[in-house]
């Protein structure tokens, strides 16, 4: 179902977009019990931040956003307690979200696939994920992708909250 759609790197001018995105993805993940954003995170900063270092990625159909991923290296320092070696560079996939209306069609796995073709761009062997515990939908698409559960962690700015790590190896 990834017919027509364009995976392409963020512009400023689509920052409405990915923000309105979001606004739409929130209350959906909560309404779910999973409470991994709020109405501040990820916020218009994070955003302008990722795509002023040309690591937001967008997934658009059509001229409609569908889905939304920073590719980083960014690796937060908690990435340690996983079951992983944390100084090794790896390809980070933050912020995934797809829009509520085409969730189930393929855009996130769209997304990771870019983030897969990124991290051999960028010489990276390894892709890495987090994701709240309470994201069924995650779980369930990280390991259909080739990703293995790495372990449980807690992230210091998002307290009370437990993160179940991904990771995949490519050859």
């Amino acid at each position: 179902m990834t017919q027509d759609l364009t995976i392409r790197r963020a512009a400023l001018a689509d920052l409405p977009a990915v923000l309105a995105l979001i606004r739409a993805v929130v209350p959906v993940m909560n309404a779910a019990g999973n409470y991994q954003w709020t109405n501040d995170y990820p916020n218009e900063e994070v955003f302008r931040q990722d795509i002023a270092k040309q690591q937001l990625w967008v997934a658009e159909r059509l001229g409609e956003m569908e889905g939304v991923a920073a590719l980083t290296q960014d690796q937060d320092p908690e990435y340690a307690d996983a079951d992983w070696d944390a100084a090794e560079p790896a390809l980070v996939t933050h912020r995934l979200a797809v829009a509520p209306a085409t969730q189930g069609r393929g855009v996130a796995a769209a997304l990771l696939r870019q983030a897969e073709h990124e991290a051999a761009v960028q010489g990276l062997r390894t892709l890495r994920v987090d994701t709240n515990s309470e994201n069924a939908a995650t779980q369930r698409l990280f390991p259909k992708l080739g990703y293995r559960f790495a372990g449980e962690i807690r992230l210091a700015f998002r307290p009370g909250l437990r993160f179940f790590c991904y990771e995949k190896r490519l050859g």
